[in-house]
């Protein structure tokens, strides 16, 4: 959204509004979805603005867009998974409503795609056979919504639901030190993603991409060379793991690659050949940020 939109605007945008203000069920009188932010248009954004706690101006600016998005995705509209800034939305409370009734804890469903959220989810996909990478894709979305009979309805704030479980190993991300060095644009969007998930667990996250050149820290740990060519011609000879053949098996091959070595320990994270769709790029972030935990516990 560009501008605020106000009593008085016309156009496609308020027709944006309109549309989502319908989906929630709020009355816009006989004309509907016109076009034309006047009497009923504005009743019923002041009276969202009210419900969601914001200042009952009328104007659709930044915060009142934002919660009309967020209110009005469908569980399904996206892939969901732990990041910084966080997802967040009625698509989100609306999985954390289901795992939590289903016996997989989330915590509070609050609309935030958070560490608690991607435990429950994990375990929930291991309960049914999928791959456990915390992503909820369509395959995720899909078994939740078949049991939909037995979540919808009940209560999903029982004292059973919330209890909620350490998420991962949060105590390594902030207290193990490693470093991932990218070497092409395919190694810096994983390495990204890797310490995007990493600081969406720990704020603190002890775990660094390194420019070109950039010297270690005395205390790291472990580090990653990513990208296609992970390593040059004339580097030194360290583990190569390949993220392509079998992404469900890298924290796996990444564990067994740094058990070997003593003092800091390398490997080479070879994306040749990997699929550079958001699904995929995230499952490889996912099982680096596993593989380190195990290795750096």
């Amino acid at each position: 959204m560009l501008k605020p939109i106000r009593q008085g605007d016309r156009g496609p945008a308020v027709e944006d509004v309109q549309r989502r203000l319908l989906a929630l069920s709020y009355d816009l009188g006989p004309t509907g979805v016109d076009g034309v932010f006047l009497g009923a248009t504005l009743a019923a954004v002041r009276s969202f603005q009210a419900k969601q706690n914001l200042a009952e101006d009328g104007i659709v600016g930044p915060t009142t867009w934002s919660a009309l998005v967020d209110a009005t995705f469908t569980l399904g509209d996206r892939l969901l998974y732990v990041r910084f800034p966080y997802f967040h939305g009625n698509d989100v409370r609306m999985l954390q409503s289901a795992l939590n009734v289903l016996g997989f804890a989330c915590g509070e469903p609050d609309g935030i795609f958070g560490a608690y959220t991607e435990r429950a989810v994990r375990e929930f996909q291991a309960n049914i056979g999928q791959p456990a990478d915390g992503i909820a894709g369509p395959e995720t979305v899909r078994a939740v919504t078949q049991l939909r009979h037995v979540w919808a309805d009940k209560d999903p704030r029982a004292p059973v639901a919330l209890a909620v479980a350490p998420a991962r190993a949060a105590e390594v991300l902030a207290n193990a030190h490693a470093a991932l060095r990218a070497v092409d644009d395919v190694g810096r969007e994983v390495s990204g993603r890797v310490v995007n998930l990493a600081v969406a667990m720990r704020s603190d996250a002890a775990l660094a991409i390194l420019d070109p050149g950039e010297a270690l820290r005395p205390d790291t740990q472990v580090v990653l060379h990513l990208g296609i060519s992970a390593l040059d011609a004339d580097a030194p000879r360290i583990p190569v793991v390949s993220a392509a053949s079998d992404p469900s098996a890298l924290s796996t091959r990444l564990v067994a690659a740094l058990a070997q070595q003593h003092g800091c320990r390398e490997a080479a994270i070879d994306l040749d050949g990997l699929a550079t769709d958001e699904r995929t790029m995230q499952r490889v972030a996912v099982a680096l940020i596993d593989g380190l935990c195990v290795a750096l516990s």
